[in-house]
């Protein structure tokens, strides 16, 4: 059985429940190698072996941040994991663990990537504030 580039990219959309952009252009500029990678990260992501869709959403959103990853990409994985009943709790408590081991930068960037998804809000100082600054500290 034949299947064409289309067909694949929406099969990979059910059942990824997202599909990046380089997804896109690799299933029309070379859609073998697409397929050989795509083959990999379903055997070791999409299917359910001893753990479970929502434990390997947390380890790759984990993963993402601590490798510094595009933030569309960090917020896919988050949409997904909030899809399948994680609370943004958790999966804040996931992105945390990037701090002791990649630093602040890492996870500001996963955190970035999570408060937008999820609307998260600050409580403002009630005190004159100069603003800038890289956020780093």
């Amino acid at each position: 059985m034949t299947i064409d580039a289309q067909e694949y990219i929406d099969e990979m959309a059910r059942s990824r429940g997202y599909v990046l952009d380089y997804h896109k252009k690799m299933a029309k500029a070379d859609f073998p190698v697409l397929r050989a990678a795509n083959d990999m990260v379903a055997a070791a992501y999409l299917t359910e072996r001893t753990l479970d869709r929502k434990t390997k959403e947390l380890i790759f959103v984990t993963s993402l941040t601590v490798m510094r990853a595009s933030k569309g990409h960090i917020q896919s994985h988050i949409r997904v994991a909030l899809d399948l009943g994680l609370t943004p709790t958790e999966i804040l408590e996931a992105i945390e663990i990037a701090l002791p081991e990649a630093g602040i930068v890492a996870f500001q960037a996963g955190f970035d990537a999570w408060q937008e998804v999820v609307g998260a809000e600050g409580i403002e100082p009630r005190v004159t504030v100069h603003q800038g600054g890289s956020g780093a500290d």
